[in-house]
């Protein structure tokens, strides 16, 4: 089964499921003014539920699990405390989930709860790639690069495993989870070595909404002239910019792609995501020696062959060469059979990889992933 709370705090918001079970399925309008009351509906629906079906666990999307939660785990008072210190790190979801793994607790004290980290798949990248370029004192506080989308990859290396073999997981490959957040990761041998995403979610190339990297004057700048305070930077960087800041009409590649011909800043933003997705397609190349995969996922690299086709123009010197019938046609193979680097298009799931990663937490593979619920929050 699946759902979805959306539309928390606005208008409208909706409560949405759908299983096997055809009367199990439903679409409604919920007044949810905030997270705890969204919270509180979700209990109630989760307590009627789990008379008929019993949960065996609840696994949690964890934005941040800092320098000391790599492996996901079972939840902890201690774990919940030492991520209270990271919510700054990431302020528009990380309390929300750990409000949510104490609502649980406070409803269900018995059932387990897993924490599956975002930032853990980059948990062990070379020294290097971790450093920040700062003051070294402030490691000692967790701050470093951490990346993110960490559950998304890890689907997508277990997926091109299935598809293509151990030996191709092995390999040298980039993965570009393009949505409306959007990071790379360079993987080599299976481990990753780097990614675009650094300290927080905001960071690396641009996207829907985010600003992605930006010259640190540039905050002074804006500090000064227009005396913007830390709250109001961090709204414009993290919902006024990217795509929508640049276009001033939609964070929405669909409608930026329809009317780019009409409309020259939406083809500026369009042109500008490409260019910057395409650049670090560059920089990962170096960073592994070359490339063997590049793996297109996420709700933009999954369902837009124009914005494939432009990221991968000009890139024929890495040995990419894509197949443009099958390109258009979201195949899952769009490279040329005679491409030096295979080009996939991987579906990626989040929450079949939070449940996957739950039943090895907690030794559960014999009851199946029907009895885990698993959240992605955000």
């Amino acid at each position: 089964m699946e759902g979805k709370l959306e539309r928390i705090g606005l208008p409208e918001a909706t409560f949405f499921a759908k299983g096997i079970d055809h009367a199990d399925n439903f679409l409604r309008c919920v007044t949810a003014p905030n997270h705890t009351v969204a919270v509180e509906m979700l209990m109630d629906w989760i307590d009627e539920r789990s008379r008929r079906e019993p949960l065996s666990a609840v696994g949690h999307r964890m934005v941040c699990g800092g320098p000391n939660y790599g492996s996901s785990q079972r939840i902890t008072p201690e774990m919940v405390d030492e991520l209270h210190r990271f919510c700054p790190c990431d302020p528009e979801h990380l309390p929300e989930e750990i409000l949510l793994t104490k609502a649980f607790r406070h409803r269900f004290p018995e059932l387990p709860q897993v924490a599956c980290f975002d930032t853990g798949f980059h948990h062990d990248m070379p020294r290097v790639a971790q450093l920040l370029p700062i003051p070294r004192r402030y490691e000692a506080q967790g701050v470093r690069r951490y990346g993110f989308h960490g559950l998304s990859y890890e689907f997508l290396m277990n997926e091109l495993a299935v598809l293509d073999g151990i030996e191709a997981a092995q390999g040298r490959i980039i993965l570009a989870h393009l949505g409306s957040g959007t990071s790379l990761s360079a993987v080599h041998r299976g481990r990753s070595i780097d990614t675009s995403m650094s300290f927080t979610p905001t960071s690396g190339v641009p996207m829907s909404t985010r600003s992605g990297d930006l010259d640190p004057g540039l905050i002074l700048y804006l500090a000064r002239s227009e005396k913007m305070t830390a709250r109001q930077l961090n709204e414009m960087v993290n919902f006024q910019s990217g795509l929508l800041g640049v276009s001033e009409t939609s964070s929405d590649m669909r409608d930026l792609l329809d009317c780019e011909t009409e409309d020259v800043r939406a083809a500026e933003a369009v042109a500008m995501f490409c260019y910057h997705v395409k650049k670090s397609i560059g920089a990962f190349a170096a960073a592994l020696g070359g490339l063997d995969t590049l793996i297109f996922a996420g709700g933009i690299g999954e369902n837009s062959p124009i914005v494939r086709s432009r990221i991968c123009a000009g890139l024929e010197f890495l040995g990419i060469a894509l197949e443009e019938k099958q390109n258009g046609a979201n195949a899952g193979m769009i490279s040329l059979s005679s491409s030096r680097v295979t080009v996939r298009v991987i579906h990626t799931d989040e929450e079949l990889m939070i449940a996957r990663l739950v039943c090895h937490a907690l030794g559960l593979y014999k009851t199946g992933e029907q009895a885990i619920l698993g959240f992605v929050e955000g």
